[in-house]
């Protein structure tokens, strides 16, 4: 399992759990499988074009099949973040609402980050090619344009060397 039920302590007091949950450990570790898959569906590349630019498609399944030190501490975290989130949604028992839901907020906005490419997490990349196999990925590319060019300020001296 890639979360423990004592794991939880490191987010919430185990008081807290025991009151929330009232000794009942499957909704504890429903909130853990809820929070995991939450964070894997952030983390799983999915078949939109915008995917296909060159970002690194994280291995999902590596990920969360890793135990103990093998894990990543920050996913570990912020699954336990989210977790405490969804135990908390039952009761607000002496837990201050607003530290869980920063907590929460904080987790999402990582890991909507990590999906646009702009955090670098150290996660296991899925290598892909064009057909899907495993193989050499994709390089970025950038496109655009250049700003407007505004001919406003040259017409005055334009017309004035001409006459």
């Amino acid at each position: 399992m890639f979360i423990t039920i004592q794991e939880l302590q490191t987010v919430m007091y185990n008081y807290q759990i025991i009151e929330i949950t009232e000794h009942n450990d499957d909704i504890a570790l429903q909130a853990i499988d809820a929070a995991i898959e939450e964070v894997r569906s952030y983390l799983a590349p999915n078949n939109k074009k915008e995917f296909d630019d060159g970002r690194p498609l994280y291995d999902v399944d590596k990920i969360f099949e890793a135990t103990g030190n093998d894990r990543n501490a920050l996913i570990v975290r912020y699954c336990l973040s989210i977790a405490a989130w969804y135990i908390c949604e039952l009761a607000n028992v002496d837990i201050i609402h607003e530290q869980v839901k920063e907590r929460y907020d904080r987790a999402i906005a990582w890991l909507k980050s990590v999906v646009k490419g702009d955090a670098n997490p150290r996660l296991p990349i899925l290598n892909t090619d064009n057909n899907g196999e495993a193989g050499s990925s994709k390089k970025p590319f950038r496109y655009g344009s250049r700003p407007k060019f505004n001919h406003e300020g040259d017409n005055e001296t334009y017309f004035n060397k001409r006459n």
